[in-house]
């Protein structure tokens, strides 16, 4: 039996064992205790252990290596620091997260609060099931966690240290390359190009010189501008839901960023689910995906607001005209990103399943160019969108451009 002192990828057996070592508190039955492995990203193993009293725990263990890919190796204290930012967004926006029970540095795992009875959004919405309470939640998550976490709110060398405790350069090196290069160049040969769209791709991104030089500029403000603690891959596979809660957790890519990048990617994930349902003639799941754009945008804006309001501290960001001015680039970040996430799950080495499932060709490549279509807008025209209307005009706008290609 393995004592846990050294590092090792756990397989199911050994993660029973580990379970009733570091969660003891769930008094568990310990004969009949069962454990699956039930993840399905790219970074890590995620395993439930369940007995037959219904005590539950989800034990996540990171890997050396993507599991998408051998090559690319990153390190295991993510698991640290995703346990460590839970714990801070439970504090800044109780409820919104998973409660972790404990986690472990040697063997770079944490336990965390089984939620299984919520279901991921991204799978959810590939059912086309709605959720009115999202926009409210999501953005009163956003806008007390990231808000709550800028040098306008915190004491200034508080805020330094968490900087420093959450640095996280090699999965920022990811995002770098998966987010902003890649999917204009293609320059390792990984982009996952649909191939009825490979010309269109080509033509607009590829070749398209003024967006590339847009990109840049949001390039290096990601890699410069350290605004907020950011979840840093807030899509619709990174939210719990149900029809009552909405719980934010898989936040390993967190470190101090523009607050515009996670705002922009839940915005840009919605938008695919438009997409599918879209293609499905699913009228209701489409309106309300409309008005969850239009409510994320609006919701999130006018708390930050309120947020700044009640808890800034530093005097100079109390100068008449000043939060206007901070907000307003808040919002063009936001845009700026939800053209980057529409284009680098389209055409980069990470694709969607709201896309990828679409088994008509001619429908995909018709959803993936209104993706391509509205995220250059985003991007190209970022400080025009004031509101959240415009986000959604921009969506419409690129369905009509593409459909009068045709």
């Amino acid at each position: 039996m393995a004592d846990f002192s050294n590092y090792f990828l756990m397989k199911e057996e050994d993660v029973i064992e580990y379970a009733k070592l570091k969660v003891p508190q769930k008094n568990w039955d310990e004969s009949t205790m069962t454990c699956k492995e039930i993840g399905d990203g790219n970074l890590n193993y995620v395993f439930k252990v369940q007995d037959a009293k219904g005590h539950s725990v989800i034990v996540k263990q990171a890997g050396v290596s993507l599991r998408i890919s051998e090559d690319m190796h990153i390190d295991p204290d993510r698991n640290r620091v995703e346990s460590e930012i839970l714990i801070l967004q439970g504090k800044l926006a109780p409820g919104y997260v998973p409660e972790i029970y404990c986690y472990d540095t040697v063997m770079s795992t944490c336990c965390m609060q089984d939620c299984s009875d919520h279901a991921i959004m991204r799978t959810a919405m590939l059912e086309h099931k709605t959720y009115p309470k999202f926009a409210d939640q999501i953005s009163t998550f956003m806008a007390q966690v990231l808000m709550g976490t800028t040098d306008a709110v915190m004491d200034h060398q508080e805020k330094k240290a968490l900087q420093k405790s959450f640095i996280n350069p090699q999965l920022c090196d990811i995002t770098e390359a998966l987010v902003y290069t890649e999917p204009y160049n293609d320059e390792l040969g990984r982009n996952n190009v649909f191939a009825p769209n490979e010309e269109f791709v080509k033509k607009n991104l590829y070749e398209n010189d003024p967006l590339k030089l847009e990109v840049a500029k949001l390039k290096m403000d990601f890699m410069t501008n350290a605004q907020s603690l950011i979840h840093g891959d807030l899509h619709t596979g990174s939210i719990f839901i149900n029809e009552d809660t909405t719980m934010v957790f898989d936040p390993e890519f967190c470190f101090y960023g523009p607050m515009g990048y996670d705002i922009g990617n839940v915005i840009a994930n919605i938008i695919f689910a438009w997409c599918n349902g879209d293609v499905t003639d699913d009228q209701a799941f489409c309106d309300w995906t409309e008005s969850v754009i239009v409510d994320v945008v609006n919701m999130t804006m006018a708390k930050l607001g309120a947020y700044y309001d009640k808890h800034v501290t530093d005097t100079m960001c109390k100068t008449p005209g000043y939060k206007e001015y901070y907000l307003k680039s808040i919002l063009a970040d936001t845009s700026g990103v939800t053209g980057l996430e529409l284009i680098r799950r389209t055409v980069g080495m990470a694709n969607v399943k709201d896309l990828t499932t679409i088994a008509d060709e001619k429908k995909r490549a018709r959803a993936e160019q209104i993706c391509i279509t509205a995220a250059i807008d985003f991007i190209m025209n970022r400080a025009d969108k004031k509101c959240g209307k415009c986000f959604l005009n921009t969506l419409k706008d690129a369905v009509k451009k593409v459909d009068a290609q045709e």
